[in-house]
């Protein structure tokens, strides 16, 4: 899946700016996640359609990247997130970062994360056999 990151000055409205041209462009938030320095923040944000969004974006003048991350459905009860985070330190996984979601039709819990190394992730998935969206 792929993930957009927006890159925003931290200015008043700046957020509020975004997310209404992402309501504008009729784009559906599925989840988000903000991250802050001193002098920017990054929007992380998982939609249905990431590259025409991305498009969109960038023909307002906003930076943003497009970033492959996965989403893997975790037991939406005590101790699943850990759980499936245990498998994947067994299989040399390493998360750069993550953020989680829940799903209203189902009512699953979803967890983004992005990892260091595609190939290492890509064979805990086959190994572990880990569901994802």
């Amino acid at each position: 899946m792929l993930q957009l990151s927006i890159f925003l000055e931290n200015a008043k409205g700046r957020l509020a700016e975004v997310i209404s041209l992402l309501a504008e462009c009729k784009v559906n938030l599925r989840a988000l996640s903000l991250a802050d320095t001193k002098d920017y923040g990054v929007l992380r944000i998982i939609v249905d359609n990431p590259e025409e969004t991305a498009v969109k974006l960038r023909e307002r003048k906003v930076v943003v990247s497009l970033t492959p991350v996965w989403v893997l459905k975790v037991p939406d009860r005590t101790g699943g997130l850990a759980e499936v985070l245990n498998q994947l330190v067994q299989q040399d996984v390493v998360v750069e970062y993550m953020y989680a979601f829940v799903e209203k039709e189902n009512e699953q819990a979803l967890v983004v994360l992005r990892v260091q190394d595609k190939a290492i992730m890509e064979k805990a998935m086959q190994t572990l056999n880990l569901p994802v969206k």
